[in-house]
């Protein structure tokens, strides 16, 4: 389904740029046009930037070096750090097992992020299902009692505190409460369990598509952190902080206007800048270890967060733009890149002090997507090769 509309879409926006295709602006012609743009009430003096993709040369700015929220634009540094030290490859395993004569039950975990809680969207999704995993050990404990839910103990370690509350949620719904207690490490070497259920996650690299498409928070948060422990920092905000500011480090951008509060943009007191993001989308585009970012950022009018958007308020940019979408109460973001003929732009644009409410979000974003929809064009090769001669 995701090919068919890329195509469809696709089509549609050739058929409606290709016979005006040399009308997008040059790069000499975007500051006088994008001033003036900007310049409207309903994005309330945003902070924007515009690089060309291919030489790094800055083609717009404004209010670059202001200090601004980024809302979820703040999941591209979370990406960043994700690609650079966690194996795509890597799955989580969640263990539960157990111990009849001791009435104990055992989960293992891996922190996996992503277990579900709805056994069908799990399976549909090759999540490990929690459902399926809390059912299993219930009918075990009956199995063991004459049928009955008797009192127990659940030792786990490695578990999300969200994903104990389901536990017990889905437990005491069912009239089963277990006392439940943690431990930090759980070997089972010289216990005697019976297995009651195995669960894996998706591997990195899909759980890390699905953050970016669908602008997860939950996920966001887990994979930082995950990344943190996994860099040797402390599993924690703190610990997603320093790496993030040792990121901007090794790529030789300032990061002293940077303020982290969370690793998914949802805090109003994160704080970034245009040229910041800006600089990071161009150097994480040439660096071989972040390749992977690109291939998961939301399609214009075709995929993610940016589905529904530019197909009427830019239909000549749709298919065109990939870009990590943002929205606060007052905020409307957008940070990617953008094809424009014979090159692609890296762009920022931070809009933080427009109206409350959604009437104003919806009016800034229509505005953002027009702006870009001024310098997106499809790169069509000028010739058509001719064809071989022995054909």
């Amino acid at each position: 389904m995701f090919k068919f509309k890329s195509i469809f879409v696709g089509a549609i926006a050739l058929s409606l740029v290709s016979p005006t295709a040399s009308a997008n602006l040059k790069p000499a012609e975007i500051p006088p046009v994008f001033e003036k743009l900007l310049n409207s009430p309903t994005l309330a003096n945003p902070a924007m930037i515009v690089i060309d993709g291919s030489t790094g040369e800055t083609i717009y700015e404004k209010n670059i070096n202001a200090q601004r929220k980024p809302a979820s634009v703040m999941k591209v540094l979370t990406a960043a750090m994700v690609l650079q030290y966690l194996d795509p490859l890597k799955v989580f395993t969640t263990e539960i097992s157990i111990a009849p004569e001791a009435n104990t039950i055992y989960i293992k975990g891996s922190l996996d992020p992503w277990i579900g809680t709805t056994h069908s969207v799990a399976r549909k999704m090759n999540r490990a299902s929690l459902t399926h995993m809390a059912s299993n050990a219930t009918n075990a404990v009956r199995s063991y009692n004459a049928g009955e839910l008797v009192d127990y103990t659940v030792v786990y370690s490695d578990l999300y505190e969200q994903d104990v509350k389901n536990f017990k949620k889905y437990w005491a719904d069912r009239g089963f409460k277990p006392v439940f207690k943690a431990q930090k490490t759980l070997d089972l070497s010289s216990v005697v369990t019976v297995p009651i259920a195995i669960e894996t996650s998706p591997p990195v690299a899909k759980i890390l598509d699905w953050m970016m498409l669908w602008s997860d928070n939950e996920l966001a948060e887990r994979l930082a952190r995950l990344s943190s422990k996994a860099a040797g920092e402390p599993f924690g905000i703190l610990g997603v902080e320093k790496i993030f500011r040792k990121l901007l480090a090794d790529l030789q951008i300032d990061a002293s206007k940077l303020v982290v509060k969370d690793a998914s943009g949802l805090s109003k007191s994160n704080k970034v800048t245009a040229k910041m993001i800006g600089e990071l989308l161009y150097k994480l585009r040439k660096d071989a270890r972040f390749t992977g970012l690109h291939p998961v950022l939301p399609v214009s009018g075709v995929s993610g967060t940016l589905n529904d958007r530019f197909i009427e308020t830019a239909p000549t940019a749709v298919g065109l733009v990939r870009a990590k979408t943002g929205s606060l109460n007052g905020t409307a973001t957008l940070a990617g890149y953008v094809e424009s003929s014979d090159r692609e732009y890296v762009f920022v644009t931070l809009a933080d002090q427009i109206p409350r409410g959604y009437t104003s979000l919806k009016k800034a974003r229509a505005a953002i997507d027009k702006i870009l929809g001024r310098i997106a064009a499809p790169n069509i090769p000028a010739e058509i090769s001719p064809l071989p001669q022995n054909l």
